[in-house]
């Protein structure tokens, strides 16, 4: 099965737990898709090929892993989620610190109605095992 793994991307620190979450994927076996290593990150110019490479790679894949930081969602992030939920892929999200998303709303509903949230990479990595 390939994974789609969604995230920040803009800086390097962000770029390396998508890199961890990918490891821990292949340690498991599965094929992984990861849009900074794969595609590029988007800078300046023609976005399409970005857009399209990436809406097509959601397609093929079975699972996403989504990382919802504490600062929020990304609007790329949020979109991604979308697109996979409309297309009955499962979505899992990391997510720090759980039991704070209501009381400071930090996900809107519609994201996190949409995916099944793991606090921790030992939960993601229990969770994957599932499939």
């Amino acid at each position: 099965m390939k994974v789609y793994i969604a995230g920040p991307l803009w800086e390097e620190k962000q770029r390396k737990k998508l890199d961890e979450i990918d490891k821990i994927c292949k340690s498991l076996k599965f094929k992984t898709f990861l849009p900074h290593r794969d595609v590029g990150v988007f800078t300046k110019g023609d976005s399409k090929p970005f857009f399209i490479k990436d809406s097509e790679v959601i397609d093929e894949c079975g699972l996403m892993i989504a990382i919802l930081d504490w600062k929020g969602i990304g609007s790329g992030t949020a979109w991604e989620i979308g697109y996979a939920y409309a297309k009955n892929i499962p979505v899992i999200s990391l997510v720090e610190d759980r039991n704070s998303l209501n009381q400071f709303d930090r996900v809107c509903v519609m994201v996190l109605n949409s995916v099944k949230l793991v606090e921790n990479l030992d939960e993601l990595k229990k969770e994957l095992g599932k499939y």
